[in-house]
This record gives structure tokens, sequence and C-alpha cells, in this order.
């Protein structure tokens, strides 16, 4: 499950980073190297991060406590 975790966490990362530079300069990095916000890998990729934000906002005391070590 540390291994999902992980992954979850990157596409949270990516997908706040690319809204960051939306807001910001109004560039759309997925859009950029995915071939446009309509195309289907940019769509896939949208998906994955709304679904991995999903999870990380119901999953949150879970996965916290799979990572904390016990004392």
């Amino acid at each position: 499950m540390k291994t999902i975790d992980v992954i979850v966490a990157v596409l949270v990362v990516v997908g706040g980073l690319n809204w960051g530079l939306v807001g910001v300069f109004q560039f759309d990095l997925v859009a950029a190297i995915f071939g446009g916000q309509a195309s289907v890998l940019s769509r896939i990729v949208y998906t994955l991060v709304g679904v991995c934000a999903v999870y990380q906002a119901l999953t949150w005391r879970a996965i916290q406590r799979r990572w904390l070590v016990p004392a």
C-alpha cells in the first residue's frame, strides 16, 4: 500500500504544480506535453490526478497510520 501512497502523492503534486502553472502563467504543462487539453492522454492524466486527489482526501487517516512508525 505504501507504493500506491507514493504514486498517488506524486500525481497529486503533478496536478498541483500544473494548476499553479495555469494560474500564474496560463500555461498547461500536461496539455503541452500530451497534445492539448482535449487529447485522450491529457484527459487520462487529468482523470488520474483527480482520482488520486479523491483517494487521498478519503483515506488520509489510513495513509497517515501506514507511514507513522510506532515508538
